[in-house]
């Protein structure tokens, strides 16, 4: 007995002490369990393992029953608090954290073969000589190709320490033997704004698709190597899940005047903390459009909405999916964490970005979306129905603007489903499209670079022949999807486009695909034209 109560007594105190030690001063503590109920819920906790341990007929592992407990209990939380396995740390932290180590390549799997698209610029592949259409046979003496390759073995053989060799055997067309490269590892970036250039009339666009560590840095180096004071800016949110705080901060800071809130948090347990813009930002006077739909969130909605609230600039799309709960990110010892929800974001007029939810269930909360969508709320402002208990104003211009779950744009552009069928549907969640074109522009790769030199006369020029499409059906017709009457009439155009760009992406860059497929983007469009309207 006295061994048993000694062992949950540690176990109580090692929780209490941990829980003190968050950093989580309380601003009402009547809110809070008192300690002694903590420490008796504590205490069953600690009663059924030592009897699971002591007395169950078979060995139960500890580590599993941890881990779906901690699960568990946060699923009862809100939304986004959760518990991350030590395993899950590592690559839970690489998108933020803007880098991981390998060998520097982007491939696709043509035939069950690991073909490479392209090579990072100074990435240690490039740097021995690896090519575009470069296909990898074996790793250290190992053939991988035809062996039902999956993305996460390619991982696991290319990814390792930096400062690790790796050895690889290549086919290369044209050459008869293999082609034997040692690679390096080395830190990889992984980039943030995955596209940004120049439009007409001196406007940046710039795409990104998470808030990391090192999206500030990627913005200012993206400014420097287009070499243009921007007339007007495009910020594409369109699809971003968030990310740093910090970085949204930076960013917001680029565009605000010195002393404007940038953001502030508040929890029932955690002081009020504020953002202020510094007012050295470089782009304090350049007018800014920002792109948004239903899946930016976030950091996202964080800048977006110093930027409405300050009527700095447009915002431009949908609604915005509505995620503004704060998570302090808390290491426990074994490596695994708790991510776990502290305070509310506001943007600088007060509106509270979270959309509404109930503890436990984070199913429904994430049903939202689909909500949103049945009720129309894609195709038609109209449809989206908020009580005036959520108005609030905007700080210079006085504008109406709306909190309680996400952010509303000041220009609304209806989502396109007009080239939508089945079909098309199927043959993107198949990915028969991006499989019959990669394996389509690595048979043609230097067929195509021999008769246009640059991406822009492959656009001028390039028409997707009506061969090609024939050949693609037919494809599609021998994995099981075939189009029904009238589909092609629907969809044809847009499969078109699709199969030039993924050409373009595969050749070229993914950057000059992005800025292919955003020509006929009607958010785009309408961001130059508030743009080149701000500027006159």
């Amino acid at each position: 007995m006295f061994r048993q109560k000694s062992f949950l007594y540690i176990v109580a105190t090692v929780v209490l002490l941990c829980t003190s030690g968050l950093g989580l001063t309380a601003q009402n503590t009547s809110a809070q369990v008192s300690q002694n109920e903590l420490a008796g819920k504590v205490n069953k906790i600690g009663q059924a393992m030592f009897f699971i341990n002591r007395l169950y007929l078979d060995t139960a592992n500890f580590e599993n029953l941890t881990d779906k407990a901690l699960v568990a209990i946060m699923k009862e939380l809100d939304p986004h608090s959760s518990y991350i396995s030590a395993k899950d740390m590592k690559a839970m932290n690489e998108p933020l954290q803007g880098n991981f180590d390998g060998i520097g390549v982007e491939f696709a799997l043509i035939n069950d073969t690991l073909t490479i698209n392209s090579t990072i610029p100074g990435g240690p592949s490039e740097k021995v000589g690896i090519r575009a259409g470069d296909k990898i046979i074996k790793v250290d003496d190992e053939v991988i190709s035809g062996t039902g390759l999956t993305i996460e073995r390619v991982h696991g053989y290319l990814r390792g320490v930096k400062g690790t060799k790796v050895k690889v055997s290549v086919h290369r067309r044209g050459v008869p033997e293999l082609l034997d490269f040692v690679i390096t590892r080395d830190k990889i970036p992984l980039n943030s704004i995955d596209s940004y250039y120049a439009l007409d009339d001196d406007i940046l666009y710039f795409r990104l698709t998470r808030f990391a560590a090192t999206s500030f840095r990627e913005l200012i180096m993206a400014l420097s190597e287009l070499k243009v004071y921007p007339k007007g800016v495009i910020l594409d949110f369109r699809g971003n899940p968030g990310g740093y705080l910090s970085a949204a901060i930076q960013i917001a800071n680029m565009f605000l005047d010195q002393g404007q809130l940038i953001v502030y948090t508040e929890g029932s347990k955690v002081r009020r903390s504020d953002e202020y813009a510094t007012g050295d930002g470089l782009l304090k006077n350049v007018p800014v459009a920002i792109l948004i739909d239903e899946n930016s969130a976030s950091a996202s909605e964080i800048v977006a909405g110093a930027i409405q609230d300050w009527d700095r600039g447009t915002i431009i799309g949908r609604r915005s999916f509505g995620k503004g709960l704060v998570q302090q990110q808390i290491p426990l010892q074994d490596g695994s964490a708790l991510r776990l929800t502290v305070s509310r974001y506001h943007t600088p007029s007060g509106r509270v970005i979270q959309s509404p939810y109930e503890q436990g269930k984070k199913d429904e909360y994430y049903k939202q979306l689909i909500e949103r969508y049945n009720r129309g709320e894609n195709f038609n402002r109209d449809s989206i129905q908020l009580p005036d208990s959520l108005k609030f104003k905007t700080l210079k211009e006085e504008r109406t603007v709306y909190g309680g779950g996400g952010i509303m744009p000041d220009i609304f552009i209806p989502q396109d489903t007009s080239y939508y069928t089945p079909f098309y549907g199927e043959i993107l969640r198949k990915g028969l499209l991006t499989d019959y074109m990669n394996e389509y522009s690595d048979k043609h790769r230097d067929e195509i670079l021999a008769k246009y030199s640059t991406p822009e006369k492959f656009v001028a020029k390039y028409d997707v022949p009506d061969s090609e499409i024939t050949a693609f059906l037919e494809y599609c017709a021998g994995k099981g999807v075939e189009p029904k009457e009238g589909d092609m009439e629907i969809s044809g155009n847009e499969i078109r486009k699709y199969f030039k760009g993924l050409i373009i992406r595969s050749v070229y860059s993914f950057n000059d695909f992005i800025k292919f497929i955003n020509l006929e983007d009607k958010e785009i469009l309408k961001a130059v034209e508030v743009l080149q309207r701000a500027a006159e």
